[in-house]
């Protein structure tokens, strides 16, 4: 729970610590005092959003921190998320607005960013301002204050796993299913591709050589008698001496020489080795004469061949591993459009699966809030009654349709203010001070269906006054026997309630408008719920009437339990 606040340079709050007890605290003050400023404060160490302006005039920064003690599970497990040590169960919640704009938080002497302090904020405090009423004019709110009732938000949260991941496979399937006529006419164009590469069934090594073969088809005639000539260069015939016989001519002439002249000795070798090299290449040049012979039927084969690859190459390559590698992309991509198919087919058969899970689990949470509907009606029509408000009937209307994130429900909350009147939606029947014991009505059913340890009630008494303003008084103490509970008022009957009474004042110190934040003895509390009766004329009979009024609030409270 909050123990204390600390307050520094706050608009017209120059420096205040501010004592918090475990029960019903109230604050109390004339208009203008500071009591809104106040609430911003806390608001501003819960992370909420804060102007500079805020920061009071001439000063380079406002500061404000809370200390919690006893905090709840639910906390100590977002500092273990955060990773923010605590001890004794108590931490303490800073942050500091600039002049200029900026803002730092901090956790624990920690710095931390608004984000963090705002999570740990809303499982450490809950605030009731005026504006929280328009929670019961808006219907898409009535829903979680009935689950929240109930307890319904574990079944919910596992009903949402479900069918966030119900929407997940329909997004898959749509995504998968889009533009099925462009999806065909791809898979006819690469089925196409790949029957037209595929049936020419390409070797790249031996179509490689095809070019070269059919050029030598070609010029075959041409090719043999060059061979032919270039062998008879080297050979010679019965006629013409050819070189291999020239070179045997040139060892002959040069043999006797050889051991007169050793570099003779040298070139006799190299010719020799030039012979023999001549002879291997003459041989090589028959070889080849040999093969260029070919029939006819090999040539329109060649022909044929080579007029497929420049065809295919030209609209598919440029070169045949091009071709190939289109032929491979192809294939690859029309098995992966047509598992598409297969995997809609699957993922339809999951999805429904999946629907006849959520709608059972969508049907079961609608009948347990059916279920706390009942109850909360009797709950809260007990709260009402207490409240002066003995003829207003609240109803839920419950309306079931498609399924969505909060499952199959549509909930109302609906008033019938005067007997014999039927029941209507609250925005068209209920007053300002009508809403507002509505709302603690609400809030009172609901206290201990959380572990927040912390409510704010600001000007929760607005539009009331007399007994129904006693009542919200007694209502908001019984509620403080399990919460921790501040309450800003400007009625006596609910000042008179309090445990922790403080007053918050405004003076002018040296020419400067300045908010002093006090905690009331029984004689403070008696003056100041006079003056909130009568104003500043405070009389002895009005003295005396406050005094009654604190003493008797243990019978009052006892008296309508």
């Amino acid at each position: 729970m909050l123990s204390e606040i600390y307050i520094e340079n706050l608009a017209v709050i120059q420096k205040a610590i501010i004592p918090i007890g475990g029960n019903l605290n109230v604050f109390t003050g004339e208009t203008g005092a500071g009591k809104s400023i106040l609430i911003n404060g806390i608001n501003a160490v819960l992370g909420q959003r804060i102007t500079k302006d805020i920061v009071r005039t001439g000063a380079e920064k406002a500061i404000i921190t809370a200390l919690f003690k006893n905090i709840p599970k639910s906390a100590k497990d977002k500092l273990d998320e955060f990773g923010i040590s605590y001890e004794d169960d108590e931490i303490a919640v800073s942050r500091e607005i600039f002049a200029d704009g900026g803002s730092v938080a901090r956790i624990n002497g920690r710095t931390s960013t608004v984000a963090v302090l705002k999570e740990l904020g809303e499982v450490l405090i809950n605030i009731h301002g005026q504006h929280d009423n328009q929670i019961l004019l808006s219907p898409e709110k009535h829903l979680e204050i009935l689950d929240k009732f109930g307890g319904l938000e574990g079944m919910l949260a596992d009903y949402r796993d479900s069918f966030k991941r119900l929407q997940e496979i329909a997004k898959k399937i749509n995504k998968l299913s889009a533009n099925e006529a462009e999806k065909a006419q791809k898979i006819e164009m690469l089925s196409y591709k790949i029957e037209e590469i595929g049936a020419l069934e390409i070797d790249e090594e031996q179509d490689a050589l095809v070019e070269e073969e059919f050029l030598a088809a070609e010029n075959s005639d041409r090719i043999s008698k060059a061979l032919a000539f270039s062998r008879l260069l080297i050979e010679g015939d019965e006629n013409t001496s050819g070189t291999v016989e020239q070179i045997e001519n040139a060892i002959g002439e040069l043999s006797p020489y050889s051991e007169m002249l050793p570099k003779v000795s040298q070139i006799i070798s190299r010719l020799e080795n030039a012979k023999i090299e001549l002879e291997d290449i003459a041989g090589e040049i028959y070889s080849l004469g040999d093969k260029i012979d070919l029939d006819a039927e090999r040539f329109d084969y060649l022909s044929r061949r080579r007029e497929e690859l420049i065809k295919i190459k030209k609209k598919y390559g440029p070169e045949l591993k091009d071709v190939i590698n289109a032929y491979q992309a192809a294939v690859e991509e029309l098995q992966g459009l047509q598992n598409s198919s297969v995997e809609i087919e699957e993922l339809k058969k999951e999805k429904k699966v999946l629907l006849d899970e959520v709608t059972e689990k969508a049907k079961k949470l609608s009948k347990a809030r059916e279920n706390a509907a009942k109850t909360f009606i009797e709950q809260v029509a007990s709260e009402l009654s207490f409240l002066d408000m003995p003829n207003v009937k609240l109803e839920v209307a419950h309306q079931k349709g498609k399924l969505t994130l909060n499952g199959m429900d549509g909930i109302e909350f609906l008033i019938s203010a005067n007997l014999g009147e039927p029941p209507k939606p609250i925005s068209k029947i209920a007053s300002g001070g009508e809403l507002s014991r509505i709302m603690l009505a609400l809030k009172n059913v609901i206290a201990d269906k959380d572990d927040i340890p912390t409510l704010i009630f600001d000007e929760i008494d607005t539009g009331v006054s007399g007994r129904a303003a006693q009542k919200i008084g007694i209502k908001l103490a019984q509620i403080a026997k399990i919460r921790q509970v501040l309450c800003v008022t400007h009625l006596a009957q609910i000042a008179a309630m309090a445990d922790n009474h403080l007053l918050i004042e405004k003076n002018a110190i040296d020419g400067r408008t300045v908010t002093n934040v006090t905690k009331l003895d029984f004689e403070g509390r008696k003056r100041e719920i006079a003056r909130i009766m009568g104003g500043d004329n405070i009389s002895q009979l009005m003295l005396q009437s406050a005094e009654q009024m604190l003493k008797s609030r243990d019978d009052m409270e006892i008296l309508h339990k």
